[in-house]
């Protein structure tokens, strides 16, 4: 035994992403008194500027959106009491085919063994007893979730260090959920093409093939203020269109994958430190 706390480490791309997916397992576990650790990769430069104006529109300064979005991400992390923050500031990529994804310094084209080798001095500094990151899709496949992925598991392999690891996933009732609540709420929405559909079908994961649900119904107010910090992009943020109650009936539930462990503890479990307390 130590007395250092247990340690939970969340690695994500951009700002914002530490809400959608995990906004309820980071306040969870900060209200029982463990340490949270946020990586954030990425300084979120191509997401909407003031006004709604898109990257690339006339009006778009990225490094304006940047520092915009590292407020909204300190403003998060209070909401969310998250213990600590830091931020790789590699550029943001944009959503794949974009010109962004070649440009100098974007996340997408720096190679893995860089991003994992300064990851990995987190690592040692936190000594994280459990990481949570994406898979290797990315959950959906942007280019900045895959390579957070990446640099995961690789600064993972560069350390001595063997904490649980999990991927967020989402199971596919859930999604198809999602699907209904959508065109509940967007009448005129068309119908997907059959290509899309098919892709749509792919995200995520059957019921049975999650290992891990995490209730954090408890924590879904918690979660949904720390999705309206980041208002700037709330015209991409459709949670935010449901309301607290709604949100807290859809989004308080959050799941994943669990991929490395040490414990033995059975799965399914209920619990990102099941074994480890």
């Amino acid at each position: 035994m130590t007395d250092r706390p247990l340690t939970l480490m969340a690695v994500h791309a951009h700002p914002d992403d530490e809400a959608t997916g995990t906004g309820g397992v980071l306040a969870r576990y900060a209200a029982e008194g463990i340490r949270t650790v946020l990586v954030t990769c990425t300084d979120g430069r191509c997401g909407d500027g003031p006004g709604g104006v898109k990257p690339g529109d006339p009006g778009h300064d990225p490094a304006a959106v940047a520092l915009m979005r590292r407020q909204e991400l300190e403003a998060s992390r209070d909401v969310l009491k998250i213990s600590d923050l830091e931020t790789l500031d590699y550029a943001d990529s944009g959503m794949a085919g974009w010109a962004s994804n070649d440009a100098p310094g974007a996340f997408w084209g720096t190679p893995v063994q860089e991003g994992a080798a300064r990851l990995a001095e987190l690592m040692r500094h936190y000594r994280p007893d459990v990481v949570v990151t994406y898979d290797e899709n990315g959950f959906y496949g942007h280019p900045d979730h895959i390579q957070a992925h990446r640099i995961t598991m690789a600064a993972l392999e560069m350390t001595e260090l063997t904490p649980k690891v999990y991927w967020t996933t989402m199971p596919r009732s859930m999604m198809q959920r999602f699907g209904e609540i959508m065109r509940e709420f967007h009448e005129d929405m068309p119908e997907p093409d059959p290509a899309e559909a098919a892709a749509l079908a792919e995200i995520g994961l059957p019921d049975d093939e999650i290992t891990t649900w995490v209730d954090a119904t408890a924590f879904s107010g918690q979660k949904f203020d720390a999705l309206a910090a980041h208002a700037s992009q709330g015209e991409n943020i459709f949670f935010l269109k449901m309301g607290k109650e709604r949100f807290g009936e859809l989004m308080g539930m959050e799941t994943f994958v669990r991929v490395q462990d040490a414990t033995g503890a059975a799965v399914p479990e209920n619990d990102l430190f099941a074994g480890l307390r």
